[in-house]
């Protein structure tokens, strides 16, 4: 894993060791960003933006999520259609004084070496309870999803999966990255769940 990275801020993204992370990258700094990732060893890394900073120049959250470049085009106005391969997470440590557009981060990959292993097995009463509240949650936010597909993937990838497209904040998505591991980022997730639904009851709720 490379020591320097390329970062692309975004607020209210994360990227998960495993998943895959679709961009439409068509500002030009981050057109130079792609160019030269595809030169060398492909890989990005993602950070959430936090408050504070500049609108050029924001404030990023300290642990982030790496990845490397798989599919790629270029759409006939100059943008590029990526996608992003989740291979670990990363600490950041300071960012590289680069010649580049672009912000370039110092990574620290240490604490996160399962980021790399299979998944973890997770247990079928763990996948009842995290169906039921996302089933809950999903009911009270109005939003769609393949529940044949859900049930039919590893609950390790469906704890992922949601905690990276789910309509999470910035915050809970930040939290769920953090999570030591995937066991830690189920419970995590049936936390903010359980607070958003308990919310609903309460009329309380966005």
């Amino acid at each position: 894993m490379p020591r320097e990275i390329p970062l692309f801020p975004l607020g209210g993204t994360i990227l998960l060791p495993g998943e895959v992370l679709p961009l439409n990258v068509f500002e030009p700094r981050y057109l130079n960003m792609v160019d030269d990732a595809l030169k060398s060893d492909r890989m990005i890394g993602i950070v959430q933006t936090r408050p504070g900073g500049t609108l050029d120049r924001p404030d990023l959250e300290s642990i982030g999520g790496a990845g490397r470049i798989g599919e790629h085009s270029e759409t006939p106005d100059g943008r590029y259609l990526i996608t992003l391969e989740g291979l670990s997470r990363f600490r950041l440590t300071g960012e590289a004084d680069r010649p580049a557009p672009y912000r370039t981060g110092v990574a620290d990959y240490a604490g996160f070496a399962a980021d790399l292993d299979v998944p973890e097995t997770l247990l079928d009463t763990d996948r009842q309870r995290l169906e039921s509240l996302l089933r809950l949650w999903f009911a009270n936010e109005h939003v769609e999803t393949d529940w044949d597909s859900v049930a039919a993937a590893p609950l390790a990838r469906v704890v992922d999966r949601m905690a990276m497209v789910a309509p999470f904040t910035a915050a809970e998505r930040q939290r769920l990255l953090e999570a030591r591991h995937v066991r830690r980022r189920l419970d995590v997730m049936s936390d903010i769940l359980e607070h958003r639904i308990a919310e609903g009851a309460n009329g309380s709720a966005n």
